[in-house]
């Protein structure tokens, strides 16, 4: 799962939401699938730049931000749109979305605030909706991301349920202060699948937990390998993906699968992680490596159990032959016996005159 830090930089640059939940677009302006929707969002163009595809804020605290989201009905009726900012957040399958309406934002949706909840955009026209960044004087340094949301809720065609379909753009902030980007890697764990060929190896897999415990924002390069003892049999995970961009106090789970690996009966896996800090400007910066180890069981039962049944019958050929060697015994004894018998019974029998 490892990406170079370009493909990294392309990520960061997907900085438009588009959202019927949250949406990422590459482009400046925003728009969502679907015959109902007919407005679209885009960043003003001011002393901040002209077409950008996100709103991108390095401020210190106590200070603030005035800026515009510009709103266009391409429509034949007006539109009554809701606005508001709400936090961002990585999604469990990696993607950047947004906390719904309602619930409590405590950083940039918690910040931005605008002259209204609401805009009307006259059919074919164009409107600025300016708001303000605030940030609080007593904000922690680092990095914050959230969005700036237009949305319209209508009744659905199945079963009376409302849809509410929200376009937005996302608004990447870093307090000033001191930046102290931090990864850890927590939780991990090795797991091994003999499967069901004694004589092949099998299947492990490294697990762990990937935990932002800095202020920045981090990607991370990955790498894993697993070893029997004395570092014996070891096998290499692989190209693994980088993970997502992970914001502060935010956590990514990991799981590597490793093939072909032999049952050495005990396994030891270890992880080492690049942290990459991405700023505003796309600039990467790679940290120290973050390692990790972990151990487990690679019994290979299957062998285990064919070894088993192989000695199993060795022992059982072993008792057999005893017996059968037993038997001989008896039976040659026997017939001597009996042989000595019929001799003494010959010697006593008087002798024919």
């Amino acid at each position: 799962m490892h990406r170079s830090p370009s493909a990294i930089l392309a990520t960061l640059a997907v900085a438009t939401l588009a959202l019927i939940g949250v949406i990422a677009m590459p482009a400046g302006i925003a728009h969502a699938e679907g015959d109902e929707v007919t407005w679209s969002v885009r960043t003003a163009s001011n002393q901040f730049g002209a077409e950008r595809t996100g709103y991108n804020y390095a401020i210190t605290p106590g200070s603030s931000i005035d800026d515009a989201l510009v709103v266009a009905n391409h429509g034949d009726t007006a539109v009554d749109l809701g606005v508001y900012a709400a936090d961002g957040f990585t999604t469990e399958s990696g993607q950047f979305d947004l906390v719904v309406a309602g619930t409590p934002s405590v950083g940039v949706g918690a910040w931005v605030a605008g002259s209204t909840d609401h805009v009307t955009v006259a059919p074919g026209a164009t409107i600025d909706f300016p708001f303000t960044l605030t940030v609080p004087a007593d904000a922690t340094p680092g990095d914050y991301s959230g969005g700036i949301v237009t949305s319209l809720t209508q009744p659905g065609t199945e079963n009376g349920i409302n849809v509410d379909r929200r376009l937005g753009i996302k608004i990447t902030l870093r307090v000033g202060g001191d930046l102290a980007p931090s990864l850890a890697v927590e939780n991990m764990h090795v797991d091994w699948n003999g499967g069901l060929n004694p004589f092949a190896g099998g299947d492990a897999t490294v697990g762990y937990t990937l935990h932002n415990t800095g202020n920045a924002v981090l990607s991370g390069q990955q790498s894993a390998t697993v070893a029997g003892p004395f570092g014996w049999f070891a096998s290499d995970a692989g190209a693994l993906d980088a993970p997502p961009q992970l914001l502060p106090g935010e956590t990514w789970n990991v799981t590597v699968p490793v093939r072909d690996v032999p049952g050495t009966f005990w396994l030891g896996a270890s992880a080492s992680v690049v942290p990459v800090v991405i700023d505003a400007s796309g600039s990467t910066t790679d940290l120290d490596p973050v390692t990790a180890s972990a151990s487990g069981w690679a019994v290979p039962w299957m062998l285990l159990l064919v070894i088993l049944v192989l000695a199993a019958l060795v022992v059982l050929g072993i008792r057999l032959r005893r017996r059968l060697a037993a038997s001989r015994a008896a039976a040659e004894e026997e017939r001597v016996s009996a042989a000595v018998a019929h001799a003494l019974e010959e010697s006593r029998a008087p002798a024919a005159l």
